[in-house]
């Protein structure tokens, strides 16, 4: 049993990127559903202040660094505050996987940050004693709070 996991492990690390160059050009798509299966396989990782890797543990900036650098190769900047300004914003009602939502959930806008999944869910790393969870835009807390979202563009576009 301890063989076909680490095979699992091993196959589905594949998957968690784009095709390297020369295995045929990926597309937008490709790469919005890397970062949307990177960002699913964090969850249940438990919330540090400061943490940006499955091994320490994420805050929700740190969550998305990591995932667009595992996904992408793409260095984001490690604060809400500097991965508010990265990409174009886009409306609510035009979300796509992979873009970035942002929140006010301490009495600051875009204080909290999390990964569009589609679907009306997103993934984050909540606070203190949780761990990182899908949840729904469409819950009344988190649709009360939502400051706005951003699209990025993928590395070869």
């Amino acid at each position: 049993m301890k063989h076909k996991l680490l095979f699992t492990c091993a196959f589905l690390g594949g998957l968690l990127a784009v095709p390297a160059a020369g295995a045929g050009t990926p597309s937008v798509g490709d790469y919005r559903a890397a970062a949307a299966l990177q960002a699913r396989f964090a969850v249940g990782t438990p919330y540090r202040y400061g943490g940006s890797s499955p091994q320490t543990g994420f805050d929700c900036s740190g969550l998305v660094a990591h995932v667009y650098e595992r996904a992408w190769g793409l260095a984001l900047p490690r604060s809400t505050d500097g991965q508010r300004h990265v990409g174009r914003a886009v409306k609510r009602a035009q979300l796509q996987p992979g873009d970035l939502v942002f929140y006010n959930t301490r009495n600051r806008p875009f204080s909290h940050v999390g990964i569009y999944l589609g679907d009306g869910q997103f993934v984050h790393a909540p606070r203190r004693g949780q761990r990182v969870r899908v949840e729904s835009l469409d819950t009344p807390y988190w649709r009360a709070r939502f400051d706005g979202a951003r699209r990025l563009d993928p590395p070869a576009y």
